[in-house]
């Protein structure tokens, strides 16, 4: 989702919009839209995209309805929403059919993984974790032209200050050589196997198979390669796991382990965690791992309980943050994490 940074309507709350200028239903005639188009030529052309690139695609863009209406239904997800339960979110995300098909992928590209890991320290496992999420190993990726949504979401203006340099970025890519065919996605502007969002796709998409192309459309090479390097701009550290699943005794003390600062990106998602402890702290506290996977005594975690006490919880190392980055919503994270525990097992 994200691979991104975020999917727009996701747990990650977009940038606040001025709401100074959005298009009116009169606005909304191929004039005006059009016009809008136009107007960006000194934002594009100051990013080094040839004014025969806008020639090209502008006069072919239409205003689509659809997408506004499918940004305009997402979830608020306020304060007043309720968290609904994690483990039926668990059930459908982490099936059997995904962990089989994860497992295949993880084998049939087992040696590319291999090097990559070497090379980022990004496990294999969460790469694969990631596809499967994304697009359930490259078997859908969306098919609205990225191009014609977000100059419909950029011009429609509710959320301009999030699509438009999406827009930008975009262009960008096709003015780089990336065929327009290729810039299909998600109505939002996700695309490819990881669904980068066209400015992650400029930051962070690396060619895996030595083609000198970064094609994340029908290269897994390329996508599992530029995965990995998303993790490591956002501060993978190497050789600690996610996170760990464990049992909570029933007195303990929630209180003292609250946490009570406030995070400045996505709050709502990071109000859920406890106080960072070390290892050794927290098994003072009678929190103990469940399975094989452990922590050193002086690493550091929070700890979640998506379920309430008395159902599994988990202590997140900083690497959780960084799956958080890449879709910030803890039903997406911890889900990422055990798919690809039961992908490596």
């Amino acid at each position: 989702m994200s691979g991104m940074a975020f999917w727009p309507g996701s747990a990650v709350a977009p940038p606040a919009v001025a709401q100074s200028d959005p298009a009116t239903v009169r606005d909304m005639q191929p004039s005006g839209f059009q016009a809008y188009l136009s107007g960006l030529r000194p934002k594009a052309r100051a990013m080094g995209i040839r004014d025969a690139t806008m020639d090209g695609v502008f006069p072919t863009l239409t205003f689509n309805p659809r997408v506004v209406a499918l940004d305009q239904a997402q979830p608020g997800g306020g304060p007043e929403s309720p968290i609904p339960a994690f483990e039926p979110y668990r059930r459908q995300h982490v099936d059997a059919a995904r962990i089989n098909r994860g497992r295949i992928a993880y084998q049939t590209n087992r040696s590319r993984l291999t090097r990559i890991e070497r090379e980022t320290g990004v496990p294999e496992a969460i790469m694969v974790a990631i596809y499967g999420h994304e697009t359930n190993y490259g078997s859908y990726v969306g098919d609205f032209d990225l191009l014609r949504s977000l100059a419909t979401l950029a011009f429609e203006g509710r959320r301009r200050a999030l699509f438009e340099p999406e827009l930008l970025a975009t262009l960008k890519m096709l003015d780089s050589g990336v065929p327009r065919g290729r810039l299909v996605g998600s109505w939002a502007g996700a695309t490819g196997y990881p669904q980068f969002l066209p400015s992650v796709y400029l930051r962070v998409a690396k060619d895996g198979d030595g083609d000198g192309k970064a094609d994340i459309w029908t290269s897994e090479a390329d996508a599992l390669a530029s995965i990995a390097n998303y993790f490591v701009d956002a501060g993978w550290r190497r050789g600690m796991p996610w996170g760990i699943a464990v049992s909570v005794p029933a007195g303990l003390d929630r209180g003292a382990i609250a946490n009570r600062t406030t995070a400045p990106r996505c709050p709502r998602v990071m109000e859920r965690h406890s106080r960072w402890l070390t290892m050794a702290e927290w098994r003072r506290r009678g929190v103990m791992p469940l399975g094989g996977t452990t922590l050193a005594d002086t690493d550091l975690a929070t700890l979640i309980e998506p379920d309430g006490p008395g159902r599994t919880a988990y202590l997140l190392t900083g690497n959780y943050r960084v799956i958080l980055d890449y879709n910030c919503s803890n039903f997406y994270a911890l889900s990422v994490g055990l798919l690809a525990d039961a992908v490596a097992g």
